[in-house]
């Protein structure tokens, strides 16, 4: 791959190409908003471990198609111990953790995953690639994650003590967060399709035989509802949106980037209701307000970078 490449951001644009970076942000989050409600429809029919592992099948399957058809290059040996990390992040961990999770706790409830994913990504990605924002970003991605968590809980009826579908709520953070940082690091070398592409063949043989392992136990039987909440997970939850997500922190800076993802327990509670019917409330307005304010402001604030560390 030359120097030049379109999958590679030249350090020295990484500032100025912000804006390119937030509206593929946007665009994927978008693509994920609607994964906690629909997850939450396809665990009342189908076991949470034939949704978790099936739908990285599927995906798998498009994307070894399309890696086959544009004759893609094998990544070097040094990038597949990073794959592997995406792939335990996104395509294993996050999807197997909160399946299980909302087999117990509402959309809504699980929506604090999301708000949570931020801020984790960001201190991940400060500690992975040296970037340092400045202060104020930090101060406004804070409050962005305080009000975000603020508002999931309070539309959910509040959080009764620690249980075992938070320690997985709070698990799947951490592994996403891996797996989001590792990912847009791995775009700017491979390109933003071919990294989730990649990631989903590595895990592809631990899924197929766990998603096997559920057709034995369990075997699957749903109303076309859920099935087509289980095709939207494994195409676009997936696969799809993963294009824009990975493309928007690779353009990034990725710590401001990733804020961009404060919006989505707004957009993910708002089609809990449509699809679920649960009710929103005044507060649920004005909590998405001040979400959706302190992200945009966490976003527009400029930071400075250090210096990149050695691979």
């Amino acid at each position: 791959m030359s120097v030049q490449s379109s999958a590679i951001v030249p350090r020295r644009h990484l500032l100025s190409a912000v804006p390119a970076g937030l509206g593929w942000g946007v665009l994927g989050v978008a693509a994920f908003s609607f994964t906690v409600p629909l997850t939450r429809v396809a665990v009342a029919d189908l076991s949470p471990l034939f949704i978790g592992a099936g739908r990285a099948v599927v995906a798998a399957t498009l994307a070894a198609v399309a890696l086959t058809v544009t004759r893609q290059a094998l990544p070097r040996r040094s990038q597949w111990l990073r794959l592997a990390v995406v792939a335990g992040g996104v395509v294993a961990g996050f999807p197997l953790l909160t399946t299980y999770a909302l087999t117990e706790v509402p959309a809504s409830h699980g929506a604090v995953v999301i708000a949570l994913l931020p801020a984790a990504t960001a201190v991940l990605a400060v500690l992975r690639t040296g970037e340092r924002p400045v202060r104020a970003f930090w101060i406004l991605s804070a409050c962005g994650a305080a009000a975000a968590v603020g508002f999931a809980v309070a539309q959910g009826g509040g959080i009764s003590g620690v249980h075992r579908a938070d320690l997985l709520l709070f698990a799947a953070v951490l592994v996403c967060a891996m797996g989001y940082a590792e990912g847009g690091l791995l775009t700017r070398e491979l390109g933003s399709w071919q990294t989730i592409s990649w990631a989903l063949v590595v895990a592809a043989p631990v899924m197929a035989t766990l998603t096997a392992v559920s057709v034995v136990r369990q075997p699957p039987s749903a109303p076309p509802a859920a099935w087509a909440c289980f095709a939207y997970l494994a195409c676009v939850s997936m696969y799809l949106g993963f294009f824009a997500w990975y493309r928007g922190l690779a353009i990034g800076p990725m710590a401001q980037v990733s804020q961009v993802q404060l919006v989505q327990p707004v957009l993910t509670i708002s089609w809990a209701a449509l699809l679920l019917g649960e009710q929103i409330t005044l507060l649920t307005a004005a909590g998405g307000f001040a979400v959706i304010v302190l992200a945009g402001a966490a976003t527009s604030s400029r930071g400075r970078r250090g210096p990149a560390r050695p691979s």
